[in-house]
């Protein structure tokens, strides 16, 4: 649903976006991780076909967003920064006019602008103006915007900022929705826990180029490390010599726990586990040491300002 290829930016002798490769498949949600300034917005512009490229190509939904703009447009559903509300407009107007820009049938547009306000808790507010609305109220209704039309991709650009958490809780449950209806989601956030939450797959983009992509687990692993898992035992337990299987490794022990790498954990722990249970372990929890989208993204900044290639 989304396919770039050298997808490049630049503004006089300043390249925004350099050399962006995405591909994003029916169903996945990308995450797009990066600092004010790192080219997420100029990517997303890219994306919705109202920048045209200086280098390279990007498809969304099948169209070529230089070729076929108007296409594109009217594949995608946005949620931009800046929202663009117009403050003297009813939300049932507002939602109305941009119905029939979709070209969406009035009975279509009464419908679904109803059923957006009411799952947005905006169905009381529908007839005050939006110049009256809490800055959480507005961002909910920028998102009604982008879902008007039902679009295939959404690019949302930090869809829960200025909400309450309830509020937020009912976009992070929307957006996981939208997924499973086979919708191609883009979001660009500040927010790892929302991004960790929600991303099938997560680029960090920094100075205009994608630093690295995967999923988490894959984030993890190239920058975290071999993952560590800890034992705990009900009572002071000897492990003494015991032998590791093959891609376990000691990381450390006391009288009553120990850690250990594990280098393929699907295949790996059950026999260390086989081997704790031949010597009668007391054990009492097996679990893996907490590893966040968090660690990953400061280690990759913190690395690649000192100098070492992360990618």
């Amino acid at each position: 649903m989304i396919e770039t290829n050298d997808l490049s930016k630049q503004f006089n002798d300043f390249w925004a976006v350099d050399g962006v490769n995405l591909a994003v498949k029916p169903g996945q949600i990308l995450a797009l991780l990066g600092q004010n300034g790192a080219g997420k917005t100029t990517t997303v512009r890219m994306l919705t076909a109202l920048l045209n490229p200086t280098r390279g190509w990007a498809r969304v939904a099948g169209y070529d967003t230089v070729r076929q703009g108007r296409d594109v447009r009217a594949s995608v559903g946005v949620l931009t920064e800046q929202h663009g509300l117009y403050m003297r407009m009813s939300a049932n107007e507002y939602l109305d006019f941009f119905g029939q820009v979709y070209r969406l049938d009035p009975k279509a547009r009464k419908a679904r602008s109803d059923n957006l306000l009411e799952y947005f808790g905006l169905g009381e507010a529908a007839h005050r103006r939006i110049g009256e609305y809490s800055k959480g109220m507005r961002q909910k209704l920028a998102l009604a915007r982008a879902m008007m039309h039902e679009p295939g991709v959404l690019l949302l650009d930090e869809p829960t900022s200025a909400m309450d958490p309830e509020s937020a809780r009912l976009v992070r449950d929307e957006i996981a929705r939208l997924k499973s209806t086979q919708r191609t989601i883009v979001i660009c956030t500040h927010n790892l826990v929302e991004a960790e939450a929600l991303a099938d797959i997560i680029a960090i983009i920094y100075r205009g180029q994608i630093l690295m992509q995967g999923s988490l687990d894959e984030l993890k692993n190239r920058v975290l490390g071999v993952p560590e898992y800890e034992v705990k035992f009900s009572h002071a337990w000897d492990a003494g010599e015991m032998e590791m299987p093959s891609g376990v490794t000691l990381a450390g022990k006391t009288a009553t726990s120990l850690r250990v790498r594990v280098e393929r954990p699907q295949e790996l722990n059950p026999l260390f586990v086989r081997a704790l249970s031949a010597r009668s372990a007391p054990v009492m929890s097996f679990q893996e040491e907490p590893r966040s989208l968090e660690q990953v993204y400061l280690k990759a900044m913190s690395e690649v300002r000192g100098g070492v290639n992360v990618g």
